[in-house]
């Protein structure tokens, strides 16, 4: 998708650091001392537009017989370091069945989908205490939390932006819990301190999550969410004196705010109010968002007298963005159904208002829209507009995208003012100085920066840049300044101030963050790229100390995503570095399909019926870090976020004897029941839906006989030849033997973290296989990828592998870490994330056998 507010973020790949934390009651009633979770690069909505950061010796999958014997799932470090874990017992309740499209499935953990129950608190404090047992013999916690807190402590800035004559910028200072928004009246004049969120908290856990200063400058919109919950309320200030105006606008969601040119007032988006009210929780419900709505409020009135501008109730999972042009004519709506990069975009003139947007005060009559797009076929930006002639960024038959014109009066007509660039991907293109755009490419996950015309699009001018990520682009049509934020896997930050006014564009440094204490000489970065089980090619970055020796013993840390369109591109990250310099790790980034790093074709090539394209692909990119000598399976550990999560789940499922640790954030695990709870419903545009009986069958591995029932009819169509397929991937394959049973189970690919969990001893051939460590991640205000998700899975876990069974052979720990007071990740506190990263590190360290190097 291109920046669908509502998807399963990914993350970690940010600083983090550490500290215990007291963590009080919230939603599960836990009192006792626990950390944190991942920190989520949250959207500055003043910032331009973001880029939607966006062969081996092998050219198959290594088998497992491949292996030594004693795989990277047995783990013996964690065995040896730590006794078998005794798992407080789980109620399973076998009532609870449910029939899709004929199938029986059961759900006996169903019961800890209520946060609210005391059953559910008592699961969660037992699995707290279990966990902690566990990270007191991690010797290296209080280690890396030192280092982790001490890398952490530098001076760190956002790019700076320019409004009505001022310019505004986000600080931290090094450990204070949010950024601080400050403001001055020119470049170098002395900066003030606009708004501190770590004042609106006593523990740091309200965040600034979204800003909007008024075309005059005269006006602060900004929105504050509380405990990493979604929902946000908006307030005012003025900026000259910074005194609050009373406006207060609340149950406020996966929206922007765009004030008229008037400074009147602003649009924003919203959801009905909750049946709870006043009285919720915000952020541990886990009920459905439906009906979305567009309104417009009016500088110092009541909430409820605000201007509803577009609902749409016979499409409740709709959600509505509208943004006022930079001249101030049109507000634009943009409809979104999923997170797919497709919408249908609608325009109202503003000054066509004979009474103004006033004349709606107290009427039941919606703006006048007219539609322009009305169909979910493509993805349609505005980059800038002359009258009525618009430029749009889209992937119109373009899935790498291009730049298009046309006049919305004469809608009849598009011009492509930059075709689609043959590999690579139009990532986004700011209007500035007129009538030049600065467009950013996404190369071979690099980004690449040019100036062009608006006009023709010719290239005018290539802007120098490292190999790494442009972080942010900041500057107006207006501007003959802009500022650009770059940031590397060795680059903590540089902000480059660019004059556009000379023939040749001057680009300089402006501001560039430090960190006391690293030394980017002692590592390197390169790109591989191995091959999939497809043949397809698929980068990877490796970050590592100069000189590491391919050996095989080295410990790997692997981190992926893939989905929702959204690309992986180098980062810097404190904790990681940590892991590289003080515990000899070597760390790993693999771009796999289902992102956007080559565009559309490459994130549907990740998604509903080929999503399997990614487990395959994170698969082969460990295999082949222990073909080449980086690692071997027992020291490999994989870790992903929220649809990252569900990455690392699955592969755990599909191949536990390939990795000897898995961190798993905040996961998408129950594919069945996922769109019931919160904005899961608009993640279907990736992973389809179990309401489906097709989509059904992507999602869950059923039992053989009722596959061969289900299958019956795909099979009998085949005609006679289907009979001889049996024995040709039996001669295929290095099974031990291979019935029609298993022929038929390979014929629909099924993922679904919850509900393919095996005791995988029992399918080895002669070789001893557990599954790997397992740390679990979730917070109780995740109101994103709720906590039922986790929690499920992790009740599954104990229970098949270890409690159901006598004399298990699963001696590798599986615990959850369960946060307070912190959601999916965005806003996180900088010491609940220096907390957690010491936390899951440590853990990695132990069961792989890491010691800590000086």
């Amino acid at each position: 998708m291109s920046t669908c507010l509502a998807t399963p973020w990914r993350h970690l790949l940010f600083h983090l650091r550490p500290s215990p934390v007291a963590l009080r009651t919230g939603r599960f009633a836990v009192a006792r001392p626990l950390h944190k979770l991942p920190n989520l690069a949250s959207c500055r909505s003043h910032v331009g537009r973001l880029p939607r950061s966006r062969s081996t010796s092998l050219n198959r999958p290594v088998s497992a017989a491949a292996f030594d014997s004693k795989m990277g799932s047995l783990s013996p470090a964690a065995s040896e370091a730590l006794q078998p874990l005794h798992y407080p017992p789980a109620r399973r309740d076998e009532s609870v069945v449910d029939y899709y499209h004929g199938v029986r499935v059961a759900d006996p953990y169903r019961w800890l989908e209520d946060p609210d129950a005391e059953e559910v608190k008592e699961f969660v404090e037992k699995q707290v205490t279990l966990t902690e047992s566990v990270l007191a013999k991690c010797e290296e916690r209080e280690k890396l939390r030192q280092k982790i807190t001490t890398l952490f402590d530098h001076p760190r800035y956002d790019t700076p932006y320019k409004r009505g004559g001022k310019y505004f910028y986000y600080h931290n200072t090094g450990l204070q819990a949010q950024s601080v928004l400050y403001v001055q009246k020119d470049l170098d004049g002395e900066a003030e301190v606009l708004l501190d969120p770590n004042k609106l908290s006593e523990d740091g856990t309200v965040a600034l999550s979204m800003a909007s200063i008024s075309k005059d400058g005269k006006y602060l919109a900004y929105g504050l969410s509380a405990s990493g919950s979604d929902w946000v309320t908006i307030k005012v200030m003025r900026v000259d004196d910074k005194e609050a105006e009373p406006d207060t606008i609340s149950w406020v969601k996966f929206s922007s705010v765009s004030w008229t040119h008037d400074g009147n007032g602003f649009f924003y988006g919203r959801y009905p109010t909750p049946k709870q009210g006043t009285e919720l929780d915000a952020g541990t419900e886990t009920n459905i968002n439906l009906n979305h709505e567009l309104y417009y409020h009016f500088l110092g009135t009541d909430q409820s007298e605000d201007i509803l501008c577009w609902r749409d109730p016979e499409h409740p999972k709709y959600t509505f963005s509208g943004s006022v042009t930079n001249d101030g004519k049109y507000v634009l709506l943009q409809i979104n159904e999923g997170c797919d990069p497709v919408n249908k975009l609608y325009y109202c003139d503003l000054q066509s208002l004979s009474t103004g947007l006033e004349g709606f005060k107290g009427s039941n009559e919606m703006l006048p829209f007219i539609k322009l797009i009305d169909n979910f076929e493509a993805s349609y930006a505005a980059v800038a507009n002359d009258g009525s002639e618009f430029t749009f960024l889209t992937n119109k038959g373009a899935p790498r995208y291009k730049l298009v014109r046309v006049d919305i009066k004469k809608p009849e007509l598009w011009t492509d003012i930059i075709p689609e660039h043959e590999k690579d991907v139009l990532e986004s293109a700011v209007a500035v100085n007129g009538n030049q755009i600065v467009v950013c490419y996404l190369s071979d996950v690099k980004h690449v920066l040019q100036i062009r015309d608006l006009v023709t699009g010719e290239l005018l001018h290539a802007l120098p840049l490292d190999v790494g990520s442009v972080s942010g682009i900041s500057g107006r049509r207006e501007d003959t300044t802009i500022f650009i934020g770059f940031t590397s896997f060795l680059t903590p930050g540089i902000i480059y101030k660019c004059d556009l006014a000379p023939e040749v564009p001057e680009m300089e440094i402006f501001r560039e963050i430090s960190v006391a204490g690293f030394d980017r000489t002692e590592f390197e970065v390169k790109q591989v790229f191995s091959s999939s089980k497809d043949g397809t090619k698929i980068p990877m970055f490796v970050v590592s100390k100069k000189n590491t020796q391919l050996d095989g013993s080295n410990p790997v840390l692997l981190y992926g995503y893939g989905g929702f369109n959204i690309s992986i591109t180098p980062s810097f990250s404190v904790s990681r570095l940590v892991l590289a310099r003080n515990l000899g790790c070597v760390i790993c980034i693999a771009n796999i399909r289902g992102g956007g790093e080559y565009g559309e074709e490459w994130h549907k090539a990740g998604s509903l019926s080929k999503k399997q394209n990614c487990f395959d692909d994170f698969i082969s990119a460990s295999e082949f870090l222990v073909s080449n000598g980086y690692t071997n399976p027992r020291r490999l550990c994989i870790e992903g976020g929220s649809n990252g999560g569900l990455l690392v789940a699955a592969c755990m499922n599909q191949r536990p004897d390939l990795f000897g640790c898995v961190l798993g954030h905040v996961g998408v695990m129950d594919m069945l029941r996922f769109h019931k709870f919160t904005i899961g419903h608009a993640w279907t545009s990736d992973y389809g839906c179990s309401d489906n009986e097709e989509e059904f069958n992507w999602l869950i591995k059923t039992s053989k006989i009722q596959d061969i029932w289900h299958q019956l009819g795909l099979i009998l169509s085949m005609g006679p030849l289907v009979l001889l397929l049996p024995l040709l991937l039996l001669a295929l394959t290095d099974y031990d033997s291979f019935s029609i049973f298993e022929y038929m189970q390979m014929l629909v690919v099924r993922y679904s973290p919850l509900h393919n969990v095996t005791r995988p001893w029992e399918k080895s051939s002669g070789m001893l296989c557990q599954y790997p460590s397992t740390m679990l991640l979730t917070a109780d205000h995740d109101d994103r990828v709720v906590p039922l998700h986790s929690l499920k899975l992790l009740a599954t876990l104990q229970y098949i592998l270890y409690t159901s069974v006598e004399n298990s052979s699963q001696t590798n720990p599986i615990i959850g870490r369960i946060e307070c007071k912190a959601g999916h990740g965005a806003g996180r506190p900088t010491q609940k994330m220096i907390d957690e990263a010491a936390d899951r590190y440590s853990f990695m360290a132990k069961v792989l056998g890491i010691s800590w190097i000086e």
